[in-house]
């Protein structure tokens, strides 16, 4: 039985594992958007969510806690301002998985993790493509 196997190891040490997860969680805040396998975007996502979660609540321990696993400061400063703006009325659910093919090299699966937008964000996007057609 796998009871208490809660993350895949990802075959690596768990110092690397960490490491690379957090290198890949202050990407996505940064870019907003990666590509990466799909095992290591489900694991990635757990990450994310509870940083952005984090930056919902907003109060120094959280913040500090943020820093424990965001490597840059400015990071941690858009994820604490413009994300838990973006995701204030937002329950959960933050990010989404893009299945994206087979990578060239190793045939590994590939996925492209991003964050969601809501409709209102979207919208005026597209009704300023329209304007222009």
């Amino acid at each position: 039985m796998r009871h208490g196997y809660q993350n895949k190891r990802l075959g690596r040490p768990t110092a690397h594992r960490e490491a690379m997860l957090r290198n890949m969680v202050t990407s996505l805040l940064k870019h907003e958007k990666i590509k990466t396998t799909d095992t290591k975007a489900k694991e990635l996502r757990k990450l994310a969510e509870k940083m952005i979660t984090l930056g919902k609540r907003g109060d120094l321990h959280a913040r500090r806690q943020a820093l424990a696993v965001i490597r840059e400061r400015d990071v941690v400063e858009k994820v604490f301002g413009e994300l838990s703006e973006r995701y204030r009325e937002r329950k959960g659910g933050y990010t989404r998985i893009i299945k994206a093919g087979f990578r060239v090299g190793d045939n590994a699966p590939e996925s492209i993790i991003e964050f969601v937008r809501d409709q209102e964000e979207v919208k005026p996007k597209a009704k300023a493509a329209q304007e222009k057609a």
